[in-house]
Parts: structure tokens; C-alpha cells; sequence
């Protein structure tokens, strides 16, 4: 797969496309791209997703000096990019979203980025899509200008005919409803980095980690978790892991996640990992001293063993391997 900021002069070109910010690739994002990958192959497309960063709403935030209007981020651009991948899409086009973009019409978004940079046959959309400045353009202006073949998308439900939106999924993740999670996102939740120096201090005191920092906005979900990592090794290792800004220890502010591996040794530092939450184990808390800290690691670490002790790590592989697309 082929990401670009702009189409590049070797780009394949005729393409089938979809547009959206595909924040968290749920599972109706998933039935856009199945859709979109059958109808690129049906025409002799190339299937790409035309996406944006920073998010729009991001961007908005931040213009009116209100940044804590933004949604948090189900995942960042890394994780998007690789569900992307495993669902077939052949192109991402990550589109700067700025004041330029904003004020953009909606005549010229389909006109001048639509047809002459990206050259679209076939263009998927969801029913509610809304474009161009002050979000004048629509399904229907799409319809009616645009030199390609468009096809609107019905929302996606789950089980209880509810319909399946980023929105639910960061509210479940708030929650700390991982199974919830699971089920509109069709897999497990999990985040993606490099492993990278931290304070030490979990080795000072007896717990070493594996650091990873997380990505901006990146804030639905915190707490500690029983969680496996993928990419130590053939198997995915059980460990208990801490995502939040540590309120107990002094550089308190920054998210961070850091990963005690249960019966590991080695050295981990610059290993691209994923982190895959299981079950949330308590929140996040600030504790008087480090003696207590230690105490609550050590209370996380025996929840996290009765966990995996349980079988829950095997349930967990059987069911990323069902439904991780990824």
C-alpha cells in the first residue's frame, strides 16, 4: 500500500475512492472498504482513501481556541494506516487539513482535488457525507457534478440495530468496555509504537517496562490493563500495562504506555510492538508515596496472572486470529 501526501507522478491512476477519517477502521468503516475494494476490482480501479490530518474537527477546535472540543483519537495515524492496509486499499492519500482545505468550495473539492489530482471513476461516500466550505456540498452535488459514478453507503448496525460510529467506540473506550469495543471494531483494541527509553523507574522498582508513547489525542481509553504485545516473538506475551500520565511520578502530564511483560528478560528498546488490550484491571489513580505505588503494581501484576491463568490468553489468540484484520 501506497501512502502520499500528494499523488506521485508514477501513481497508477483511475481510481475508485472513498473519503472519510476512518478513526478507529470500525466495522462500518470495514463495510465501505469491502465495498470499495469490490467495486475497484470489478472496474479495474485502483481502490484508495483519501483521508485527512488533522482531523477536521481537530482543526476547528483549535481555531476557535477551544482544543478540548476535539475527539479523542481511537487510534493514531500508524494503526489507521496498517487497518487500511489489511483491508485491501492499495492508496492512502493523508490530505493536510488546513485553512486552505476549509475554505476550499465545494464545486472545486470535487473539481480541482476529485477529478484533476485524483483522478476518481467511481467514488463511495457515506448517506450523511457532507464537503466543501461551511459543508455546502452533498450527496446529491456529487451526483449532479461530478464526471464519476457515485454510490452512497447506508450506515452500518450492530446486533441491537444500533448504528456503529467512532463515536460509539470512544465512548466504550471511555468506559473501559473493552469486550464493547471489540465488538464494533471487529477485533481487539490495540496500539502500535516503537520501544523507546523511559525514567527507569518500573526497573527501580522491580517492574521494568516497555515504553511506548502514544500518539496525540490518543486519550479515549486509560487505566491499567491485562493486555498481550505481538512482535516479541512468534507469540504474543502476556503483561499488564498502564496507559495515562502517571499522576504519582514527577513528569505527570504526557501519555505514555508502558508494558510490564509477565517472565520476560531481554532487551526490547527500537522493537516495533502492538499493545492488545484484553481487560481493564482498575483506573488510573495517584498514590502518597512510591511504597504504595509499588504495592498496586504488585496487586495489578497478581489480577493480570489470575487473568492469563484463567485461559483468557488463549481465548484472546483464538480471537484475534477470527477477526483481526489488521
Amino acid at each position: 500500500m501506497r501512502v502520499l501526501r500528494e499523488p506521485a507522478a508514477d501513481s497508477p491512476r483511475a481510481r475508485a475512492l472513498t473519503i472519510g477519517n476512518f478513526d478507529g477502521v470500525h466495522l462500518g468503516h470495514q463495510a465501505m472498504l469491502t465495498r470499495l475494494c469490490s467495486a475497484a476490482e470489478h472496474r479495474g480501479l485502483v481502490p484508495a482513501v483519501l483521508t485527512f490530518e488533522p482531523h477536521p474537527r481537530e482543526f476547528f477546535a483549535r481555531l476557535q481556541g477551544k482544543p478540548e472540543l476535539a475527539p479523542a483519537r481511537i487510534n493514531g495515524l500508524r494503526d489507521k494506516l496498517d487497518a487500511l492496509r489489511g483491508a485491501g486499499v492499495r492508496e492512502v492519500f493523508v490530505k493536510r487539513f488546513d485553512a486552505r482545505l476549509a475554505a476550499m468550495p465545494a464545486s472545486a473539492f470535487i473539481h480541482d482535488l476529485l477529478v484533476r489530482e485524483l483522478d476518481t471513476r467511481w467514488l463511495l461516500v457515506g448517506d450523511d457525507f457532507r464537503f466543501g466550505a461551511k459543508r455546502q456540498g452533498d450527496v446529491d452535488m456529487l451526483r449532479e457534478e461530478g464526471p464519476f459514478a457515485v454510490e452512497s453507503m447506508d450506515s452500518i448496525t450492530d446486533r441491537d440495530g444500533l448504528r456503529i460510529s467512532s463515536t460509539d467506540v470512544r465512548h466504550a473506550l471511555a468506559q473501559g468496555d473493552l469486550d464493547r469495543v471489540a465488538d464494533l471494531l471487529g477485533r481487539r483494541y490495540a496500539m502500535s509504537g516503537h520501544v523507546v527509553h523511559g525514567l527507569k523507574l518500573g526497573r527501580q522498582l522491580g517492574y521494568p517496562t516497555l515504553n511506548l508513547r502514544v500518539p496525540d489525542r490518543c486519550t479515549a481509553l486509560s487505566g491499567i490493563f491485562a493486555v498481550q504485545v505481538h512482535g516479541m516473538g512468534a507469540q504474543p506475551l502476556p503483561g499488564v500495562a498502564s496507559l495515562g500520565v502517571r499522576p504519582t511520578v514527577t513528569d505527570a502530564g504526557r501519555v505514555l504506555l508502558e508494558v510490564h511483560l509477565l517472565d520476560f528478560t531481554g532487551d526490547a528498546y527500537g522493537k516495533l510492538v502492538r499493545v492488545e488490550f484484553l481487560k481493564k484491571l482498575r483506573d488510573e489513580a495517584k498514590f502518597p508515596d512510591l511504597a504504595t505505588l509499588t504495592a498496586a503494581i504488585a496487586d495489578d501484576e497478581r489480577q493480570a496472572r489470575a487473568f492469563f491463568a484463567a485461559g483468557h490468553l488463549e481465548q484472546a489468540n483464538l480471537a484475534t486470529s477470527a477477526t483481526d484484520r489488521i
